[in-house]
């Protein structure tokens, strides 16, 4: 998978910081260490000695093997010693080496000239934290999603706007809280606009997100824009393959992007590829079923119509009801 500069860049200089840290903090330990036990560091100054000596001892070509037992025999009561001061003072030799996050390549991002996992996992998170960069992911939950918006008034279907609403923002929680990469079912979120679908998805992202899960959100609009500047060579990136490969995928405003063979085609693409590898996508729309129809291609809307959970939202626009309540 290829990430551009920044990307790198950002994922590099938080495992640096990493390996600073840990080795500082190793630093700190060490000295306070040798303040109270200045032996400690005169046993440790003769182990760093040790190679030296062991090669010393094979140059002169006499009695190596004798030579290399007496050298291992102080080598080993030095490290007893040392373990019995570190011992007094609550201490283990592992005190005195870096804690790094990641033991397999002390925080340096490569094993053996290859990419470490702890970097693999950096890059995808930072490419997923770059694209959600402008994502008010904080500012929808569902905590704050107000029920009191919607009319309680019962309506010829036989029920009101709050409880179809109430019976969705339930839905929406329980499906964040059992979310699974490759077995939740994907979702179609329909209505007018201001209708609330936009919040839910968002708190749905940031809880999805709080569990650990790799999420994408963003309007049809941004993210297509994004795909053609980089199909185009206007900027860097390999937005679409984050698009396939993430735990879940929110397409926010389907129907408001600037259609054209490209973006058309990018949508059924995304669409398809994450349904054949069973990752969830959630879709919200101002579009009615025909509209959709009419906007894209017929192998695009089936399949969306076709195995979607439907979602309608009911009620008045909220963004005017809280104007008017705050004039």
């Amino acid at each position: 998978m290829g990430y551009d500069h920044a990307v790198y860049d950002a994922a590099s200089k938080i495992l640096n910081d990493r390996r600073i840290t840990a080795e500082q903090a190793a630093d700190r330990r060490r000295n306070d260490f040798y303040r109270v036990e200045p032996r400690g560091q005169e046993i440790e100054w003769k182990l760093s000695r040790a190679g030296t000596s062991a090669a010393k001892a094979v140059l002169r070509g006499k009695n190596v093997h004798d030579s290399l037992e007496q050298l291992k025999e102080r080598n080993l009561a030095l490290q007893k010693e040392l373990k019995e001061l570190l011992a007094k003072q609550s201490m283990s030799p592992d005190d005195l080496e870096p804690h790094y996050t990641c033991p397999l390549c002390q925080d340096r991002g490569s094993v053996d000239g290859r990419m470490c996992s702890c970097m693999k996992t950096l890059l995808k998170d930072e490419a997923l934290r770059q694209l959600n960069a402008e994502t008010p992911l904080k500012l929808c939950t569902f905590e704050s999603f107000n029920l009191s918006y919607y009319p309680n008034t019962v309506e010829k279907n036989g029920s009101s706007p709050r409880a179809v609403m109430e019976g969705i923002f339930l839905y929406c929680r329980k499906y964040a809280e059992n979310f699974g990469a490759n077995t939740s079912e994907n979702l179609l979120m329909t209505g007018k606009t201001g209708l609330g679908k936009t919040h839910l998805s968002l708190a749905i992202a940031s809880r999805v997100i709080e569990r650990g899960f790799g999420v994408i959100y963003g309007s049809a609009e941004n993210l297509l824009t994004r795909l053609q500047d980089e199909h185009f060579g206007r900027i860097s990136g390999d937005t679409m393959q984050h698009l396939l490969s993430c735990d879940l995928l929110i397409l926010d405003d389907l129907g408001t992007e600037f259609r054209n063979n490209f973006t058309v085609s990018a949508i059924y693409n995304i669409v398809n590829s994450r349904q054949l590898t069973g990752k969830p996508v959630i879709i919200s729309t101002n579009l009615s079923l025909q509209e959709m129809l009419n906007y894209y291609t017929e192998r695009f809307s089936s399949r969306v119509i076709g195995s979607y959970t439907r979602i309608p939202f009911s009620g008045n626009d909220i963004r005017q009801l809280k104007k008017m309540c705050r004039n």
